[in-house]
């Protein structure tokens, strides 16, 4: 199972796409219409690739420019709807870092920290009309923020939040049962990992410690990759099961939650496909070739998409590529973008940037949860 490197304090700027894998694209752009002989009484066979519009036509999406109406460029960290994002700018005198959240041209600070503390936003999350996030500066301890989306100043929830370890996905954080959940490294780190908690009000933490070295997943699910203990398994917090992941060969590189994996099967040299399956190694598919890559790291985003990259001959240079979305209900490949500069997603949420000629910079959404 791939997992990307942990980090405490990881910032979230303009995306780029990653280069390492990146091959000549290979899956033909636009719609293809395969329709069967008009005297042949079966059905006509669905699209298997389509544009967004026709797949999704009622899907809500926005864009938003990168630009502040006071200068700095601002960087989405969650969009909470196609129009309402969690994000940093600095401030115009580029002395501190600013926690915004904006819709259109309205904009409400959040929170704000000097630059020379290298601060770092990160692990969002929402949940009930209130948005959840870590902050961490150099030389401090990591803790915890909430905010009600709806207005009111920002509260902090816990002063320190132990070594908590955060892997860049969408379950870094999670709420669940009254409380913000959230995995951290004792000073065994190979061998336990410390499932914390605290009220969504705030309070005392609760640690639980669970053998061996487990990340966040949905929840009451830990996933254990398998790099360390050699058996990849899901963990039920709840149960306190755990279920074995059967579904790798040899030549695979799985990541996975509790209800799909991703599997990428390497060639002798380069990525020979993208595959998803269940973690018991059934409903086994192929979605994409060896020229795609996947474009974030969650896997099966509201367990029905597997957002997709493309990269293209100009990719290492323009940095941008092809985003597209696997659409595990249909079967369908759906064309986004055919120039992101990155994606992200959150809570059922894709979003992207592009740039124009002149170095303009926009910011694209679409909301999954609408389609």
């Amino acid at each position: 199972m791939e997992q990307p490197a942990p980090s405490k304090a990881r910032g979230r700027g303009r995306g780029r796409w990653t280069t390492a894998v990146a091959l000549a694209v290979a899956l033909a752009a636009g719609t293809a219409l395969l329709v069967g002989n008009p005297r042949d009484d079966k059905p006509p066979v669905v699209p298997t690739r389509t544009g967004v519009q026709a797949a999704w036509p009622e899907a809500k999406r926005a864009d938003m420019p990168a630009g502040l109406a006071d200068g700095p460029l601002f960087s989405p960290t969650m969009f909470l709807d196609a129009t309402t994002a969690i994000g940093t700018a600095p401030t115009p005198a580029g002395s501190e870092q600013r926690l915004l959240i904006r819709t259109g041209k309205q904009v409400r600070e959040l929170r704000r920290l000097t630059l020379t503390g290298n601060p770092q936003f990160e692990a969002f999350t929402a949940s009930d009309g209130q948005v959840f996030w870590v902050e961490s500066m150099t030389g401090s301890k990591t803790s915890l923020w909430a905010a009600a989306v709806s207005g009111g100043p920002a509260r902090m929830l816990l002063a320190d939040m132990g070594h908590a370890v955060f892997f860049g996905n969408q379950y870094d954080l999670v709420v669940a049962d009254g409380q913000v959940h959230w995995t951290a490294a004792p000073s065994d780190a190979d061998k336990q990992t410390e499932v914390r908690s605290v009220p969504i009000g705030g309070g005392k933490a609760t640690v639980r410690v669970e053998p061996g070295q487990w990340s966040m997943s949905a929840w009451p699910w830990l996933v254990d990759d398998g790099s360390t203990s050699g058996e990849p398994r899901l963990r039920n917090l709840a149960t306190r099961r755990d279920t074995p992941i059967a579904g790798g060969g040899a030549m695979d590189l799985l990541t996975c939650g509790p209800v799909w994996c991703r599997s990428m099967v390497m060639g002798e040299e380069t990525l020979a496909r993208i595959d998803l399956l269940r973690p018991d190694g059934s409903d086994r598919r192929k979605i994409a070739g060896g020229a795609a890559q996947a474009a974030i790291t969650d896997v099966a985003v509201l367990d029905r998409f597997e957002i997709l990259a493309e990269p293209g001959p100009d990719t290492d240079v323009t940095g941008a590529a092809a985003l597209v979305v696997y659409d595990i209900a249909t079967g369908r490949t759906v064309d986004v973008a055919a120039n992101a500069d990155g994606a992200f997603s959150r809570g059922g949420m894709l979003w992207w940037s592009t740039t124009t000629g002149d170095e303009e910079i926009t910011w694209h959404t679409l909301d999954l949860r609408t389609v």
